[in-house]
């Protein structure tokens, strides 16, 4: 028997409960991990609330991150005693998820726990850190310098801002940090923030064409957020887009991208390829300092998931929030 978050939905109501289950329950697949660590992602909490239609069969344990060690596998890529992770590919969609002492999942989508990371700093990281260092590694890949000027960094209290403005940094980059949160000011600026603004300055609707500012953008905002950004781009500029906490509609023109030449960037986290994972877990180990990740996350324990969900669909969360499953 193990402990898991379960989503149920019986006729068009949702309900979640903290179960007991048998590991009969879970789904077939090739290898079985038993689970340290998990988080809540702003898409978890939207699966767990119910305010989007993440789930896409039910029942369904939610999570889309976990970090554990291999207990048995009939994979060729994987022995018992591994230590693993997982980001996406699926999990807590429509194939049980990490909110639960136990997984079953497909070897490939399990990578190798970085040496310097323990399975509770892997998942302060996290998808929403692993994004996050997708969209850095988007940035450098088509030419971004620090020399180029300021980048700004959307919903930055959040996971990938958190994470996004760590790396930005330490790479030498002028981060100028967007946040709805006033009290956060000495937290974005610890992470290495050099200026911090309020979300009201981008969050309303916006001319196509606006003031050149930004040298390039790590939105995970979108809607008038990611408009404004792209009106507001350098010429050449780029403009990484990963989120939708405001909304997914994107209310903008043309404009900055065939007067200015502006560039933008989807990043998916979900699907994308291992040649593109790699590198951005190797830039997390190698850039992202254990301290920064002490204050970026929060520990809780299994039976705290709810009511954690909820905070991040609120938009009451800060950083990142790791759970213990076995607490």
């Amino acid at each position: 028997m193990f402990k898991a978050i379960l989503i149920e939905k019986q006729d068009a109501a949702q309900s979640v409960r903290l179960a007991e289950l048998d590991e009969a329950q879970l789904p077939e697949a090739p290898v079985s991990v038993r689970v340290e660590y998990s988080t809540i992602n702003y898409k978890d909490g939207l699966a767990i609330t119910g305010k989007s239609p993440v789930v896409r069969k039910f029942p369904m344990v939610p999570g889309v991150d976990f970090a554990g060690v291999v207990e048995t596998s009939t994979s060729d890529a994987w022995r018992a005693g591994d230590r693993v992770l997982l980001n996406g590919w699926g999990v807590g969609e429509g194939h049980w998820g990490g909110l639960a002492q136990k997984a079953h999942v497909n070897p490939a989508w399990l990578q190798r726990l970085p040496e310097r990371f323990t399975a509770q700093q892997a998942m302060a990281i996290g998808t929403a850190g692993y994004t996050a260092a997708l969209c850095v590694e988007a940035l450098l890949k088509h030419g971004l310098t620090p020399d180029r000027g300021e980048v700004l960094v959307t919903g930055a209290s959040g996971g990938v801002g958190s994470v996004a403005i760590s790396l930005l940094a330490r790479a030498g980059f002028n981060v100028v940090a967007s946040t709805g949160k006033a009290g956060e000011g000495d937290y974005l600026e610890s992470l290495g923030a050099g200026q911090v603004m309020d979300r009201n300055q981008l969050s309303q609707p916006g001319r196509p064409m606006q003031k050149e500012r930004w040298a390039a953008v790590v939105d995970s905002v979108g809607s008038h957020t990611l408009a404004n950004a792209c009106a507001q781009t350098r010429y050449r500029g780029l403009v990484a887009a990963c989120g939708l906490a405001q909304g997914m509609d994107f209310p903008a023109s043309v404009a900055p991208f065939i007067l200015r030449g502006v560039s933008l960037l989807g990043i998916d986290s979900v699907m994308a390829p291992r040649e593109q994972r790699e590198p951005a877990w190797n830039r997390l180990a190698r850039d992202l300092e254990p301290a920064a990740l002490d204050r970026i996350s929060k520990l809780i324990g299994l039976g705290e998931v709810v009511a954690a969900a909820q905070e991040i669909v609120s938009g009451k969360v800060r950083g990142r929030i790791v759970v213990d499953v076995n607490r």
